[in-house]
Order: structure tokens, then sequence, then C-alpha cells
């Protein structure tokens, strides 16, 4: 209900939740998602805060994995749904697929296209401090932890 800025001052505010509908298709029911499931893998299949990335050979995975199952473009498109010319398109490396299209490859042809984000170690740069520079509360807390790692050097 809409009302002015004084009538609002008599009542509070509520909010409605509306209870999902499900809608009837042939003879199944759509049911939608949960806005926070990443893919259709297991949770043990995934830590939280991980990413994955599509691994680089793709398209030579997707291609020997369809031919030794035997299945044309359109059997693997029906499978899972897909239009024909997108795999074609991403067995030639011209579309790079989704991470949901990866997933429903991954499950129909029994490869590994997604892997954990390969995280790597950015090397320390140290920046000269110029003459004039005030020691700060992290030059403080550096000059501690080297004071601490060389005492433990010193007694063993």
């Amino acid at each position: 209900m809409t009302v002015c800025g004084k009538c609002s001052k008599h009542g509070k505010i509520t909010w409605e939740n509306k209870k999902p509908r499900s809608v009837r298709l042939g003879a199944k029911v759509a049911a939608k998602r949960s806005p926070l499931m990443i893919s259709s893998r297991s949770p043990s299949q995934i830590d939280v805060g991980s990413t994955l990335e599509l691994v680089e050979d793709f398209e030579v995975r997707i291609r020997r994995a369809r031919e030794k199952m035997s299945l044309s473009h359109e059997d693997l498109g029906k499978e899972i749904n897909e239009k024909i010319s997108v795999l074609r398109k991403i067995e030639r490396g011209k579309m790079t697929p989704d991470n949901k299209l990866a997933v429903k490859l991954e499950h129909s042809l029994k490869i590994e296209l997604l892997v954990q984000t390969s995280s790597q170690q950015i090397p320390k740069i140290e920046i000269p401090k110029p003459a004039n520079h005030k020691p700060t509360l992290g030059d403080l807390v550096t000059l501690e932890k080297k004071k601490a790692e060389e005492k433990t050097e010193r007694e063993q």
C-alpha cells in the first residue's frame, strides 16, 4: 500500500514474501535454481571461495571425447540440450563455453574441462623510501617481526 508521509508514521513497513510458482512444461515441472548455486557439481567437488577456469585445450578434449563415444554433434546437442552450431564452434575454438555449458559437457562426455584457478606468486618489489620518511605502523610491525626472527635464530 502506498501512503503519504504523515500516514506512514501510524503503521510499520512489512514485506510480503511471495511463494515461488512452478511453471508446468509438458509433463515436467520447471524448478528455479538458487542464485548461490555455482554449478551442478557436488558440494565435495567445489571449495568455498575457489574459482574454476576452463582448460586451455578444451576444444581438443571435447572433440576426442565425443568421437571416442561415437557421438555426432546432433546426438550430443540433443543429450545436453544445446545447439549443434554452438558445439561445432566450440570444437573449432571459435567460441569458449561458459561454466554452465562446460559442466554439461563434462558430465555427458565424462571429461574434465573446469579446473581450480592456478595461483601464481607475484614477486615482491622493494620500493626505496625517501630520506625524510617517517616510520608507519606497518614499518614497526615489520621491524618487530624481523627482531623476533633474529631472536629465534640466535636461540637455536
